[in-house]
């Protein structure tokens, strides 16, 4: 048994740092954009998580602070020192309105609420985010009320416009008839 242990630790230990490797390296394919904390992000982050991880979440600074910390208080290897440059790296690369060529082939299907999911949701979240989930009108009302709370700039009115588009292109029942 202790054997198997060892076994899949070594096997882990490669694989997290051949990923780690992989996003340092120039064209490596990783999403890693250059700038100060690259390395550390590449390197501290890798340990847990693809680097497409980051792609996805598009958060500001405050966010990607509050991110960190909870990273670190489970592990991450970042020190303090090392804090501020990382959020500014993680906010500036990865943060609302970043330019993620990545998310340019992504569109949503037509219908009323589009133009308000573009607008409100996608400044934060890329498209493929979107479009690959399939949640139920209580989800999706509640993520959608989730990030107004958290500062998507949408209305009320939005909001619900942007809740009725989601459960009438991205459910489970929209999922189904696609079959």
């Amino acid at each position: 048994m202790k054997q198997l242990w060892v076994v899949g630790a070594l096997a882990a230990l490669c694989f997290t740092a051949d990923g780690a490797a992989r996003a340092q390296a120039p064209g490596g394919g990783g999403p890693f954009p250059d700038g100060e904390g690259k390395e550390i992000v590449a390197v501290a982050c890798t340990q847990c998580h693809g680097p497409n991880t980051f792609v996805t979440l598009r958060e500001n600074a405050e966010a990607w602070r509050r991110q960190t910390w909870d990273m670190v208080e489970r592990g991450a290897q970042i020190s303090p020192d090392e804090m501020d440059t990382v959020v500014k790296y993680l906010s500036t690369a990865f943060g609302p309105g970043a330019n993620l060529p990545q998310f340019a082939a992504t569109s949503l299907p037509d219908g009323q609420g589009k133009e308000v999911v573009e607008g409100g949701c996608a400044l934060c979240h890329g498209l493929d985010r979107i479009t690959a989930a399939k949640r139920s009108p209580h989800e999706w009302e509640a993520i959608v009320a989730k990030m107004v709370f958290l500062g998507a700039p949408l209305s009320a009115d939005q909001a619900k416009a942007a809740t009725a588009y989601l459960n009438a292109n991205f459910s489970p029942e929209q999922k189904a008839a696609a079959k």
